[in-house]
């Protein structure tokens, strides 16, 4: 077999080129002008309830800071649906394989730095001040 010859195993047309005349069935979603604007409103309503219960302070500090994280993360998950367009199909899967391996990490790395900062804190030596207002 030659050197120069092209095996067509990558789906870029017979002359190895980017041919512009294909399709979209690249497994890239686009989103319609619809899903965005459902995005869009979705992100508002989304913004404005937390910095409601925040202003007029309907709520104690507990549960607004609680209802202010689990909105914000539904937010997270508009904004990556209707706007990165991620789902189980783009990309064969892999976008979400690769976001589900991220939010591990980044879970296991707060954890990690939480518990490490608890137990410092809650093991330090006796007689050490913990008042930090008295702090040059």
């Amino acid at each position: 077999m030659s050197t120069h010859a092209h095996s067509d195993h990558h789906g870029h047309g017979a002359h190895g080129g980017h041919g512009h005349d294909q399709g979209h069935g690249d497994g890239h979603a686009h989103g319609s002008f619809g899903s965005y604007m459902i995005g869009f409103v979705l992100s508002v309503i989304l913004t404005a309830i937390p910095f409601w219960l925040v202003m007029n302070g309907t709520l104690d500090n507990g549960t607004t800071t609680a209802v202010v994280l689990g909105l914000a993360l539904v937010q997270i998950i508009v904004h990556m649906v209707y706007f990165l367009h991620m789902n189980s199909r783009s990309e064969g899967g892999w976008t979400m394989l690769a976001l589900i391996f991220t939010l591990i990490v980044v879970v296991i790395m707060l954890a990690g730095s939480l518990w490490v900062m608890y137990h410092l804190n809650a093991n330090m030596m006796p007689g050490m001040s913990h008042d930090m207002s008295r702090m040059p």
